[in-house]
C-alpha cells in the first residue's frame, strides 16, 4: 500500500483527532492511528472506546487497499516538524512497516494489523438532526464549561442536549451554577433528547467551529451518537440516566436588578479575587443606590482587597457572596456589551444574562449560580 500527502494536510487531521489517544490504553492499539486506503480516500480513526473519531482525505496519489494502525505521537512528532511538503507513507503488507518519505528524510516505524482495532457501535435508530454546525459549536461552547466532575453524579458530568417544537436547548450544571442555551431557530415536531459527554464534546468542538453555518448530521439511540461534519464523524457513547429537572430550579422571581458593564465587572472580580480565600474564592457584594463593592479577603494571609463600581440597580440594598471563579467564568461565556444580574435574597440563587441582547428572537442565554455563605 502507498500514498502522497501534502505534510501539513495530514498533521492538521491527526492533530484533530489526537486528543483521543491517550499513554495508559487498557489495548495497546489505541495508542495508534488507524490508516485505511479504499478507493480514492484515506480514513483516518483514533479511539478511546467510549468516543472513536475518524476523518476521510483525499490523498494526491493511492495504490492499493488495506489498513494498518501507526503510532499516533511518533508520528505526529515527526510530521509537525516537517516543512509543508508532500509525505510519502509506503506500507509493507505482510511485516506492517511503514516507510515514510519527505524530501531528504526517510523515516521507518513498526505498524500493526489494522483488523485489531476497535470498531465504532453502530447507531440502530431513525432519530435523526440536522442542525448547522455554527450553532452546534455555539450550543457546546457556552454551557460544557458548566460540567460537574462528580462521579456519584455522571449525567452532571456531561450537556444534556434537548430538540422540540420550541427550539434546541443545551443544558450543563455541576449543583453549584446551571446554564441553559436554547436556540429557537433550530426545531423539531417531536421532542428527543440526550447528554453528551464532557471529553468527547472537547474532542469535536474545534473542528465545528471553523464549519460556519455547514450542517452536521446526528443519529443517535438510547446508548449511542453519531455525528457527521465536514470530513469528519464521531461516535460516542452517551451518559445514561435521567438529567435533572432544570426547569424546576430556576427561580422566577427575582425583584432585585443589577445591570453593568460586563468587562468592567470581569476585570474587577479577577482583581479583588486575588485576595480571596483560596478555598471558597469568595468576593462579597455589597449593592446600594447605584454602586456595587467588591469585596475580599484572606484570614491565613492576612490580605484583603476593596473595588466600587458604578452599576444601574432596582432593588433594595443587598449583601451577597459569589465564587468569584465561577461567576467569572459565566461572564466569560456572554457575549453582550452589559449583563443583568437578577436576585432574590443572599441565600438564593441568582439569574445572569445578557442585557440588550441583539438576536433575542433566536438565542436565549441563562445562567445560575448559588450565593456562597457570607460568614
Amino acid at each position: 500500500m502507498k500514498f502522497i500527502i501534502p505534510s501539513v494536510k495530514l498533521l492538521k487531521s491527526l492533530q484533530a483527532l489526537g486528543g483521543l489517544v491517550g499513554n495508559n490504553n487498557t489495548l495497546p492499539i489505541l495508542e495508534d492511528f488507524k490508516f485505511e486506503l479504499q478507493g480514492d480516500n484515506l480514513k483516518i480513526t483514533a479511539s478511546d472506546l467510549e468516543t472513536t473519531m475518524t476523518v476521510t482525505l483525499q490523498p494526491e496519489k493511492i495504490e492499493g487497499e488495506g489498513c494498518v494502525t501507526i503510532p499516533a505521537r511518533m508520528l505526529i512528532d515527526t510530521l509537525k516538524y516537517l516543512p509543508d511538503v508532500p509525505v510519502t507513507f509506503i506500507i509493507d503488507e505482510d511485516s506492517l512497516f511503514v516507510e515514510i518519505h519527505a524530501g531528504e528524510g526517510h523515516f521507518k516505524l513498526a505498524g500493526h494489523n489494522g483488523d485489531e482495532f476497535p470498531k465504532h457501535a453502530n447507531i440502530v435508530s431513525d432519530l435523526q438532526w440536522l442542525v448547522p454546525a455554527d450553532v452546534m459549536s455555539a450550543g457546546f461552547e457556552k454551557t460544557v464549561f458548566a460540567t460537574g466532575n462528580d462521579e456519584l453524579r455522571p449525567v452532571m458530568s456531561g450537556v444534556f442536549v434537548e430538540m422540540g417544537e420550541n427550539g434546541l436547548t443545551f443544558v450543563a450544571t455541576d449543583a453549584h451554577r446551571l446554564v441553559r442555551y436554547i436556540r429557537h431557530d433550530v426545531k423539531m415536531p417531536e421532542q428527543s433528547s440526550f447528554i453528551m459527554p464532557r471529553k468527547a464534546i472537547s474532542q469535536m468542538k474545534g473542528a465545528l467551529a471553523s464549519l460556519g453555518d455547514e450542517p452536521v448530521e446526528i443519529s443517535f439511540d438510547n446508548t449511542n451518537v453519531m455525528y457527521k461534519f465536514g470530513s469528519y464523524e464521531l461516535y460516542c457513547r452517551l451518559i445514561e440516566g435521567r438529567y435533572v429537572n432544570y426547569s424546576q430550579v430556576i427561580p422566577k422571581n427575582n425583584p432585585n436588578e443589577l445591570v453593568i458593564d460586563r468587562q468592567q465587572f470581569s476585570s474587577a472580580i479577577r482583581r479583588v479575587s486575588v485576595f480571596s480565600n483560596k478555598a471558597t474564592k469568595q468576593v462579597r457584594f455589597r449593592i446600594k443606590g447605584q454602586s456595587i463593592v467588591l469585596s475580599a479577603d484572606d484570614v491565613d494571609t492576612s490580605s484583603e482587597a476593596k473595588e466600587r463600581l458604578v452599576c444601574e440597580y432596582n432593588g433594595d440594598d443587598m449583601e451577597i457572596g459569589f465564587n468569584a471563579k465561577f461567576l467569572d467564568e459565566m461572564l466569560g461565556n456572554i457575549g453582550t456589551q452589559e449583563v443583568k444580574l437578577a436576585m432574590s435574597a443572599p441565600n438564593k440563587a441568582s439569574l445572569l444574562m445578557p442585557f440588550n441582547a441583539e438576536n433575542t428572537s433566536t438565542e436565549d442565554v441563562l445562567m445560575l449560580l448559588m450565593p456562597v455563605m457570607l460568614g
